[in-house]
């Protein structure tokens, strides 16, 4: 198939988003129309975009299997709990790192990042008011400790990028720590550019925070029970499928905060929370089969060598790429990685350091205004479209030296 259909299956999926069709549709149209376009016929256009499915099954599995860690965190107060004990802790000098770091913490727990910022909102927004901090700072720090949170957990994105190119989690997880250190003093610095900017926090947009948390130690039990699970394999060579550590994790969670009355609505809400993502990947994994069936990835290389840009710039490239195609740090790290992974791994790409390229590369342009990470954050924070814009060039500077550092890690550590 030539590169055009594909290249035009992609805008199509994108104008369709734009349109508010919904993204699994936009994606499927989209692939189908990009097939037909690049020279297949209908038949050949079902089997490519099935193969595309099939490639991300198991990511999809290991996705639904998370749904317990992030049930029990969200549904027995314990992220509440995290969040509200980081920011406690730090003091109100230190407010806006807080809440940054509170961000990252929970992302990094296996929190969905969208989950995360809606969960630590209304405790920066009660800081922000009693501060007089306006929420477009306030909104930047916990979109950019997510960001940075993010390429270190065992969240979708992260499993996706292991999956496709056949790395341990534990270890693509690992391969970004550095990054992700420098990422939250990016979003610090960044923080200073910001501060002036935005209407502030009035009454209207405080949210009432719950009286009866569980502690912060017994909430933290349940992200470092499956930390420690996913870790045993670069550790001492036991492996621990993620599919297990997570739901293993939330369930010890749930009983080290006594909420075990809770396991089952946890459970109800965990898959309400992943099946949205199950079904997006769906949507991705017939894009992805269009695009690996394309000459697109020839392409993408003709195009890095006619630049002479290094190979090494190929996970990178495609995880920003199609972050931005997507709006979405999962659906491009999934189309990515399972598009690239051939071509990055030929080039001499390892698989842990290409997933963990592609990831810290999928945060570049994963918030713009066809996505649901834009307008969930805006909703967030109680932020017009207008105002939520406003963090774009910001987000795309974090997202972008997140992408920097991981490359320059694989390179030169």
């Amino acid at each position: 198939m030539s590169a055009i259909g594909a290249i035009f299956g992609l805008l199509l999926a994108i104008l369709l988003i734009l349109k508010k069709v919904s993204p699994f549709y936009a994606m499927m149209a989209g692939a189908l129309a990009g097939s037909l376009t690049g020279g297949a016929d209908l038949s050949l256009s079902v089997k490519i975009m099935m193969e595309g499915v099939n490639s991300i099954t198991p990511a999809v599995v290991r996705i639904l299997a998370a749904g317990v860690l992030t049930g029990v965190l969200i549904r027995t107060g314990g992220a509440m709990a995290l969040a509200n004990g980081i920011i406690r802790l730090s003091g109100e000098r230190f407010a806006l790192g807080a809440i940054a770091l509170a961000t990252l913490i929970l992302t990094a727990s296996g929190v969905f990042i969208d989950v995360a910022v809606i969960t630590v909102a209304p405790i920066a927004l009660a800081l922000g008011k009693r501060l007089n901090l306006s929420k477009l700072t306030l909104l930047f720090a916990m979109i950019g400790g997510g960001k940075c949170g993010n390429i270190i957990s065992p969240n979708p994105n992260t499993i996706v990028c292991a999956e496709n190119l056949g790395a341990p989690l534990a270890s693509v997880m690992a391969a970004n720590i550095i990054p992700a250190i420098v990422g939250f003093l990016g979003v610090i610095v960044i923080m200073r550019w910001v501060y002036p900017q935005g209407i502030r926090v009035n009454n209207e947009d405080l949210v009432h925070l719950p009286d009866e948390l569980p502690s912060f130690w017994s909430s933290v039990i349940a992200p470092i029970t499956a930390l420690v699970l996913l870790s045993l394999r670069p550790l001492v060579g036991i492996t621990i499928d993620p599919m297990l550590a997570l739901p293993i994790g939330g369930l010890t969670g749930i009983i080290a905060m006594k909420r075990t009355k809770e396991l089952m609505p946890s459970l109800v809400l965990g898959l309400e929370k992943m099946t949205p993502v199950a079904v997006l990947l769906i949507g991705t994994g017939f894009l992805a089969g269009v695009i690996k069936a394309s000459t697109l990835n020839e392409l993408i290389l003709s195009g890095l060598q006619a630049c002479h840009l290094p190979t090494l710039l190929i996970a990178p490239l495609a995880g920003a790429l199609l972050s931005g195609a997507t709006a979405s740090t999962t659906a491009g790290a999934t189309v990515a990685s399972s598009s690239f992974s051939e071509a990055i791994l030929s080039a001499g790409t390892s698989p842990i350091e290409g997933a963990a390229m592609i990831n810290a590369g999928a945060t570049v342009l994963d918030h713009l205004p066809h996505g649901s990470f834009f307008h969930a954050t805006a909703g967030a924070a109680a932020m017009s479209i207008g105002n939520r814009m406003k963090l774009i060039p910001f987000e795309s500077i974090i997202g972008a030296l997140l992408a920097t550092i991981s490359t320059l890690v694989a390179a030169f550590l």
